[in-house]
């Protein structure tokens, strides 16, 4: 579940489950403790555009998108997983960020351009409501395009190209127990869900509210991620031994990232 990495570029903006009916006796190839590999992460080409100008963040390719004061106060915003959103200038080559959900803290995040101004840093701590763990990242991205006038150095067009987290946000555990399909991560993030397409709590998330799985074959299952009844990620995984294919797409920014896990 590491549509996550969305998240970190989009609020820059810069982030699953399973199977179908087998016997109860049986395990599913689904079953166990899975852990992301970042290095073979293949990432979508879709840049992420933002600028920082006469004291306005503006995040263009958020969707939607839109412009908040960058006076380190909490500023609300709409259609996001975050309800408001605060933007310090730190200096000349760094932003930092604060997203909070109904007041809660969601995520802290760094953005520090190199001295050429051709790769981004993002560093990133995301918080959980239901947990005190606390997943850190750290992604960079390049930079493409022309470079805009008058604004931040942290502005500009921006294409992910490398992410890793801390050992917590690359974990997952999945068990399916007959019709039903259950996720959990040490972060608390959760759910069961029947394997017939219907709608299920997610818990443990301020990305999204509800899930729903149904079975695509035997080695293949697709995962729906929704935020307040309106569908964000639809992932398809595959499984061929120890080794489960992640392929993501938000269906609001229309970006896709294939994440490859090894069952431990």
């Amino acid at each position: 579940m590491n549509i996550k990495w969305h998240i970190v570029l989009c609020a820059l903006a810069f982030p699953a489950a399973f199977w179908g009916t087998a016997p109860a006796s049986a395990q599913s190839p689904f079953d166990g403790t899975w852990k992301m590999n970042p290095s073979q992460a293949k990432l979508s080409p879709k840049p992420n555009v933002f600028y920082l100008a006469q004291g306005w963040y503006h995040c263009e390719s958020c969707s939607p998108a839109f412009a908040v004061k960058a006076d380190g106060t909490d500023q609300p915003v709409t259609g996001q997983a975050y309800d408001t959103l605060s933007v310090t200038e730190q200096s000349a080559d760094t932003l930092t960020f604060v997203g909070k959900k109904g007041g809660k803290l969601m995520f802290e995040q760094t953005r520090t351009v190199s001295k050429d101004g051709k790769m981004l840093t993002v560093k990133v701590k995301t918080h959980y409501p239901d947990s005190d763990q606390i997943v850190e990242g750290e992604s960079t991205a390049k930079f493409v395009g022309a470079k805009p006038l008058g604004v931040h150095a942290v502005s500009g067009t921006w294409q992910l190209v490398k992410i890793q987290e801390s050992a917590n946000g690359e974990t997952m555990t999945l068990k399916l127990n007959g019709d039903e399909l259950t996720m959990s991560e040490p972060t608390g993030v959760g759910y069961t869900a029947k394997l017939d397409g219907t709608s299920a709590p997610l818990k443990g998330s301020f990305n999204y509210d509800s899930v729903s799985v149904k079975k695509l074959d035997a080695n293949s299952i697709e995962e729906t991620e929704s935020r307040g009844g309106q569908a964000i990620v639809v992932v398809k995984w595959t499984v061929k031994g120890h080794t489960l294919t992640e392929e993501g797409t938000n269906k609001l920014t229309d970006r896709t990232n294939t994440y490859t896990w090894t069952k431990q």
